[in-house]
């Protein structure tokens, strides 16, 4: 599988290229240069397949011309110690739990992935590639389980003072370990800002080997699209009509990760989730999305720092809202629906639902007039319910065990070391890694 940005269809790169410099020159984000039809590897999963076969399997399927089959397996090996979890709820509702990772975080599969990924890569070609991002404890803590025993990865972290949790000692750069921690006296969009101006330099980027371990990077998105086959191995032998996904929106890095695997020949009907400013719904149901308005060539650069992936969603339908309108299905959520929501899963299912899955829920029960009732729902629950302990306590008056991994992701460090207040000593401690 080759690579080209959103905002030029001639580009073509390969997957190492794409996930070690990360950000096209011209603003845009990396997507497939074309699908792949994986037909024949996803009908042959079953629900004895491991996710880690799953990940190995279709990441040498799509990227079988650049690495071995065997280097494409130590890739998914390395990455997936754990795996999402499937649970039949009712004859047509079914829940994919994402909070199985080591933090308890979603984003534990995507940097898992990424993280063994480019170890695996710049083992091969030599040196060592860095990553600069914003934390405010979650990503921070999935990193440094993350790079734990790498080689060939830093990563520099800017986070709000007094933020930073979920690291030990031995994970600092001088200490042995691969993070190291910058405390910015300010707030987090000023971490943002600070790492967006490194960004602009891509001279110094380029040079420095320095990408991101968030959703801009292609490599951190892919291997969400590894959920879906996973949920329809489990699924497909008692499932007997359309497949549709429920999910928060957050970025829509799980959404494109979908249509990725949709594209790529997996059966799948299409995504029900809760609207936003950015993606809603007009009187007829149809989805709105507000970026369309503008050109593509008199849009600003995307952020690295802080990515939205609806630019990629644009690119899967080719900007066509009547394509769009047949697989995204935002509904118009209350607070009062989203209460209600949380309490059903709790009362029919035992389901303890964070606000963000409850919405994702409410808008399964507000789908009558898009989905019909014969056709089986996912609803993906990304996060685990220990990290939203005040919302389910005040709205099921039950408070969610805290597993030990997510209660060690928690834990504040302080890193005792002056602050940075410019953008020109983080230019400096990037040099001096």
């Amino acid at each position: 599988m080759r690579f080209r940005s959103t905002r030029n269809k001639e580009l073509d790169v390969s997957f190492a290229d794409a996930i070690l410099n990360c950000v096209p020159q011209d603003g845009g984000l990396y997507v497939p240069c074309r699908t792949e039809d994986l037909r024949r590897w996803l009908l042959y999963m079953d629900e004895e397949t491991s996710f880690s076969s799953i990940a190995g399997t279709l990441t040498s399927a799509f990227i079988n011309e650049e690495f071995s089959p065997i280097i494409c397996e130590t890739i998914a090996t390395r990455a997936f110690d754990f795996s999402p979890e499937i649970k039949q709820l009712d004859d047509e509702l079914f829940f994919m739990d994402l909070s199985t990772g080591p933090t308890g975080n979603h984003r534990d599969f995507g940097i898992s992935y990424l993280a063994a990924a480019i170890e695996t890569i710049m083992q091969y070609r030599g040196g060592t590639s860095i990553i600069l991002d914003v934390t405010t404890g979650e990503m921070g803590a999935s990193l440094a389980n993350a790079l734990r025993g790498k080689y060939h990865i830093k990563a520099v972290l800017v986070y709000p003072k007094g933020s930073l949790r979920g690291l030990e000692e031995k994970d600092l750069v001088w200490d042995g370990g691969n993070i190291y921690p910058v405390e910015l006296d300010g707030s987090v969009q000023d971490c943002y800002s600070m790492v967006k101006k490194v960004f602009e330099d891509r001279e110094f980027i380029k040079a420095r080997g320095i990408n991101v371990a968030n959703t801009a990077n292609i490599g951190r998105l892919l291997p969400q699209a590894f959920f879906y086959p996973f949920a329809f191995s489990r699924i497909k032998s008692k499932v007997h009509s359309d497949i549709h996904y429920a999910l928060a929106a957050g970025n829509y890095s799980n959404v494109v990760a979908g249509l990725y695997a949709w594209q790529f020949a997996l059966p799948l009907n299409g995504f029900i989730i809760p609207s936003t400013d950015a993606l809603s719904v007009d009187a007829l149901g149809n989805p709105i999305l507000l970026d369309s308005i503008v050109p593509l060539n008199e849009r600003i650069e995307c952020d690295p720092a802080n990515p939205s992936n609806l630019e990629r969603l644009e690119d899967v339908f080719s900007a066509n809202e009547l394509m769009m309108k047949h697989f995204i299905y935002p509904r118009s959520i209350k607070d009062e629906e989203v209460s209600f929501a949380a309490k059903e899963l709790y009362k029919k299912y035992g389901v303890l639902a964070d606000r963000h899955t409850a919405r994702a829920y409410a808008a399964v029960l507000n789908r009558k007039d898009v989905v019909s009732d014969e056709s089986a729902i996912v609803l993906i629950n990304r996060d685990h319910p220990s990290l939203s302990q005040d919302y389910i306590r005040h709205t099921v008056g039950e408070v969610p065990e805290m597993p030990l991994g997510v209660k060690k992701s928690l834990l504040k460090f302080n890193l005792n070391k002056p602050v940075i207040t410019s953008p020109e000593q983080l230019f400096s401690i990037l040099c001096s890694i």
